[in-house]
């Protein structure tokens, strides 16, 4: 059991990029954990190991600034590997020059020395961090690195064989008269639609109801409309793919948000669920009045 669980450290030069690290490990479906003390790793690990195989990649973001930690880091990392997980640890580094330009970017001072110059941070906290990078398993210099080569280059680094990173694709409907959602990558109207509320024997059913389904969907703008976004997602969704984006939030909008959305964005879950792709639906309007 303890072979299914592999563990990565994640630590370096104060604004060389730890945090959008372990963002990006946590795109690529690990575990993460920030700042988690040194002691608590192997008990951290144990608990990990008890949970059957659910959780195999681990990533641990650990800042360490004091000499005397050091021993406590590594000794525990040993403890760790007695139990026969793999530990990595992945130290992050940039040139001087870079990590002052961050700073003075973000407005923050250097929190080994607050006060100081903000170069006299980064000696400092290089000076004390040479022992911990000797120790590394692998170090990264992100000084030229964008955030999306980074996520690239981890993914390359730390992705299995036969793993593969994917695309969440999230389709959520609503009604335009109750607010345009705000938590979207991507909006369509399709109130242009023939509207199956001035239909009797529609009016009371929902965008779920084959019926409603029918009557939206056997129009030709609708086919018309569903053509043009599968030739428009069958070029965007490698595109997102390439960037190794995670989530992909498609909102769809009628009037209510119960009929002719669901609708659309039902035949939509349909066509991505063929392709292979990952795909959630929410319905936010389904059953307001």
């Amino acid at each position: 059991m303890a072979q299914a669980l592999r563990l990565v450290i994640i630590s370096g030069l104060s604004g060389s990029g730890k945090t959008h690290a372990i963002k990006c490990f946590e795109d690529l479906g690990f575990f993460c954990v920030d700042n988690l003390p040194p002691a608590l790793i192997p008990k951290f690990a144990e608990l990990c190991m008890q949970q059957g195989g659910e959780v195999r990649n681990v990533a641990l973001g650990i800042d360490i600034r004091e000499r005397g930690f050091f021993a406590d880091l590594f000794a525990n990392v040993d403890r760790v590997k007695s139990l026969g997980v793999p530990v990595e640890l992945l130290f992050l580094e940039a040139r001087d020059e870079v990590l002052v330009r961050r700073f003075s970017e973000s407005r923050r001072p250097h929190p080994l020395l607050p006060h100081s110059p903000v170069l006299d941070g980064v000696q400092l906290e290089r000076e004390r961090l040479l022992e911990l990078k000797r120790r590394a398993d692998r170090i990264l210099d992100t000084s030229d690195l964008t955030v999306h080569e980074l996520k690239d280059l981890l993914a390359r680094h730390y992705l299995q064989h036969g793993e593969e990173h994917r695309l969440t694709i999230s389709l959520l409907t609503f009604g335009f008269k109750f607010g345009v959602p705000y938590e979207t990558d991507m909006l369509f109207d399709v109130r242009f639609l023939r509207n199956p509320n001035f239909v009797e024997d529609l009016k009371l059913l929902t965008g779920e109801d084959p019926r409603v389904q029918s009557y939206v969907l056997d129009d030709h703008d609708a086919m018309s409309f569903l053509g043009h976004l599968d030739a428009m997602f069958k070029f965007l969704i490698p595109c997102f793919e390439r960037e190794r984006r995670s989530y992909l939030t498609i909102a769809i909008g009628c009037t209510g948000g119960r009929h002719r959305s669901v609708a659309i964005a039902s035949r939509l879950r349909d066509s991505f669920t063929g392709l292979g792709h990952r795909v959630s639906l929410r319905h936010r309007d389904l059953h307001k009045s």
